[in-house]
Parts: C-alpha cells; sequence; structure tokens
C-alpha cells in the first residue's frame, strides 16, 4: 500500500524550469514514480541533455519544449503541446523563478514587472490552461515552487520575496476553487538549495551564512525536494491543499 500511495504510473507531469536545478530533479523524481514527464525551460540544449538523462533508465515517456514563461503566448503553447504529446497533464509544477536583487528605491520598472510576470503571473496563466482537463478527469495536483523568501526576506529582495509571498495566497485561492473536482493546490517553499541561482547572487561568505542559518549547517541538495515533491504530487498527499511546505533544513526555525 505504501508503495501504491507514491506511484504516479499513468500520470503526466509537466515541469517548468525543468533543465536542471530544483526542476531536474523533480522531473526526474517524479519519472522514477512512474509518471511521463515534460520539461520546459528556455535553453534547448540544456532540456535535450536533461531529457535523455531523464529518459535513460526509467522507460518512462520524457518531452520537452523550449518555452519563455515571460510570455503569455509561450505559456499558452506550452500548456497546448503539453497536452497534445501527453493527452493529458495531471500534475503541474510552476518552478521557473528568478531573483534580481534591488534595493526598494533602486527597483526598475522594466525588473519588477518581468520578475512577476515569471515569478507569479505565469503561474497562474499555465494553472488556467491546464485546470479545466484536470477537471474533467476530476484529478489533478499543481505545485507552486515558493521559496523561505516568501515567509521572510533579505535586503534587496523586494520583488522576489513579494512574487513568493503572493504564490501562498494564489494555492490558497485555487484550493478553495478546485477542491471539489478532486484537485490539491499547494506551494513548496524550498530555503537554502545549491543550484545556480545562489551560487551565481552569492559570494562565498554569504553562502556559508545562509548554510550557518539552518539547523542542520548546511545547503540542501536539489535531490532533497524530491521526497516533498513526491509527497504533494501522488496519492500519498491527497488529503493536504491550500499549504505551503517549508523544505529549508530548518532556517524558519531558527530565530537567531
Amino acid at each position: 500500500m505504501i508503495r501504491q500511495l507514491f506511484d504516479l504510473t499513468g500520470r503526466a507531469a509537466l515541469v517548468t524550469g525543468g533543465s536542471k536545478g530544483l526542476g531536474k530533479a523533480m522531473a526526474r523524481g517524479f519519472a522514477e514514480a512512474g509518471a511521463d514527464v515534460v520539461i520546459a525551460s528556455r535553453h534547448e540544449d540544456e532540456l535535450e541533455a536533461t531529457a535523455a538523462e531523464i529518459r535513460s533508465g526509467t522507460g518512462v515517456r520524457v518531452a520537452h519544449f523550449v518555452a519563455d514563461m515571460t510570455r503569455r503566448d509561450d505559456v499558452r503553447r506550452l500548456a497546448e503541446s503539453a497536452l497534445a504529446v501527453m493527452g493529458h497533464v495531471d500534475i503541474l509544477v510552476n518552478n521557473a523563478g528568478s531573483n534580481l536583487p534591488q534595493p526598494i528605491d533602486e527597483i526598475r520598472d522594466e525588473d519588477w514587472d518581468r520578475l512577476v510576470e515569471l515569478n507569479l503571473s505565469s503561474c497562474m496563466a499555465l494553472t488556467r490552461a491546464l485546470v479545466r482537463p484536470m477537471k474533467e478527469r476530476r484529478w489533478g495536483r499543481i505545485i507552486h515552487i515558493s521559496s523561505i523568501m516568501g515567509f521572510t526576506s533579505a535586503p534587496g529582495r523586494n520583488a522576489y520575496s513579494a512574487t513568493k509571498s503572493a504564490l501562498t495566497g494564489l494555492a490558497r485561492a485555487g484550493a478553495n476553487d478546485l477542491g471539489g473536482f478532486g484537485i490539491t493546490v499547494n506551494c513548496l517553499a524550498p530555503g537554502p538549495f545549491l543550484t545556480d541561482l545562489p551560487t551565481r547572487l552569492l559570494t562565498e561568505a554569504q553562502q556559508s551564512a545562509f548554510a550557518q542559518r539552518t539547523v542542520l549547517g548546511r545547503w540542501g541538495n536539489p535531490e532533497e525536494l524530491v521526497g516533498p515533491a513526491l509527497l504533494l504530487a501522488s496519492e500519498a498527499g491527497s488529503y493536504i491543499t491550500g499549504e505551503a511546505l517549508l523544505v529549508d533544513g530548518g532556517a524558519f526555525a531558527r530565530a537567531l
């Protein structure tokens, strides 16, 4: 029975930002649990390599599509393409996102607008495009990737914290809309995970400081988000909806 709870055989999952980092790890985890997988990002070469890697050894179907999630037409085409190639999308992970630290008095309108579109509005648009078939099938799992920065913040993280906090509200509202159709809507809120984004934005000293703020005293590995994602994507999480699950090594638990 335990294995059945986490079994995704016959399901199809779409993961945005799926060519690397947390998205790649979650897509691979879903595939190992039996799901067919669609991954999307802006980079064809990364997508091809990741799709081949996921396909190898899992025996599932893996498709990939280039999509810029700041463009509504790309979002629409991604939804249409995923449905066309898989026939249905049961699990949606809105993972694509970015961060551009700017103090509140130095925010450029174009940067703010781009981050709001990428981190928040694209999640609404892709969910909107895929949820009707889920309602017809009376089963679905929607997972928005929020962040610990949606619950706390740091200097210059205005747009990032605002959008990641807003995703928790979007999940709660969506859970109310869709619960009657067997669809759950939740957020995963990762803390310090060592992926490309923090590696690019933080100095070694800042990375060390972030690690020491966790109870476990280290950064998370992308594979450590797979278990929580699988919980929310499977029957194991069928009674969890409208929630935000912090996966942060205890960072939020430590006040000082």
